[in-house]
């Protein structure tokens, strides 16, 4: 029985050697060396292989799936659209400005073009009006301005001067008259009460200052120079003595930066040319504040 068992256990190693084949897994389910001395790892279970999330599962992507789109409606506030901000120029502008001014927030002649003093302007505005103060005119800022002033006339939009008139003095509503007004600083070239054209002007300055009254022009002179200061005075009109109303091209270029000599300075030439051909000798000359 010995040699039997001796001869069955050499047999069995015999077999493993020459097959070449792992050794069957113990009973237990551990692996056991196989005939060439290597532990044989006992076969993984498919229960094992196929569990859920593993990888290897048939059909599975090792990438992460992306969320799917969202259907939900954006939430975020919409910017509102700006009709007119600084560097604009076009006639809805020269509107604006022209609707401003009827308001009291532009003080100036319709331009036509959005500069600072617009943007100034339309900021004041919409402050007063309970309107994001941007200085831009976005649709609620123009449709509150549309409500609360009338379409320009064509006067409004393209005024005879920079500066408003103001109430022409009593003495210059009858009569050929040059109404100048040192208050709103105008000149109103009147005939019986009605104004024919107007423009800006400026005065001599604190040491040499314009005389106020009534005159008359007593000479005039389409090209003169000062004998006194040898300047030029182009369209010169003489009312009292060596002042003058004249074309200053110092005023058209500096504004009111500058003074005259006490003359009526005028920095519109080619409106004062147009005067200058109306007004006759003898004509009345008003001066006042």
């Amino acid at each position: 029985m010995a040699a039997a068992v001796v001869a069955l256990a050499t047999s069995c190693t015999s077999q493993a050697t020459g097959s070449g084949a792992a050794a069957p897994p113990a009973a237990d389910g551990k692996a056991r060396p196989a005939a060439d001395g290597k532990a044989s790892a006992a076969p993984s279970s498919p229960a094992a292989d196929s569990s859920p999330g593993s990888d290897s599962t048939p059909g599975s992507d090792s990438k992460p799936k992306a969320d799917p789109p969202s259907t939900k409606a954006s939430t975020e506030p919409t910017t509102p659209k700006v009709l007119m901000t600084e560097g604009t120029e076009n006639e809805q502008v020269r509107e604006l400005q022209a609707r401003l001014r009827q308001v009291g927030h532009f003080h100036r002649s319709p331009t036509a073009f959005y500069g600072s003093m617009t943007s100034k302007a339309v900021r004041g505005f919409q402050e007063k009006r309970g309107v994001p103060a941007t200085g831009s005119v976005d649709e609620a800022t123009w449709r509150k301005l549309l409500a609360m002033t009338h379409r320009p006339t064509a006067d409004e939009l393209r005024p005879a001067t920079t500066n408003a008139l103001d109430e022409p003095d009593a003495r210059c509503k009858t009569g050929r008259v040059l109404c100048i007004s040192k208050e709103s600083r105008t000149l109103a070239w009147m005939i019986d009460g009605k104004v024919v054209a107007a423009m800006d002007v400026r005065f001599g300055s604190e040491n040499t200052p314009t005389r106020e009254g009534t005159f008359t022009v007593g000479w005039k002179a389409k090209e003169w120079t000062s004998t006194i200061y040898h300047t030029s005075m182009p369209y010169a009109m003489f009312f009292s003595g060596g002042q003058a109303v004249h074309y200053s091209a110092d005023f058209a270029a500096r504004g009111y930066a500058g003074a005259s000599h006490g003359c009526v300075n005028v920095r519109d030439k080619k409106k004062l040319a147009s005067v200058f051909d109306q007004v006759q000798k003898g004509d009345k000359v008003v001066v006042h504040w």
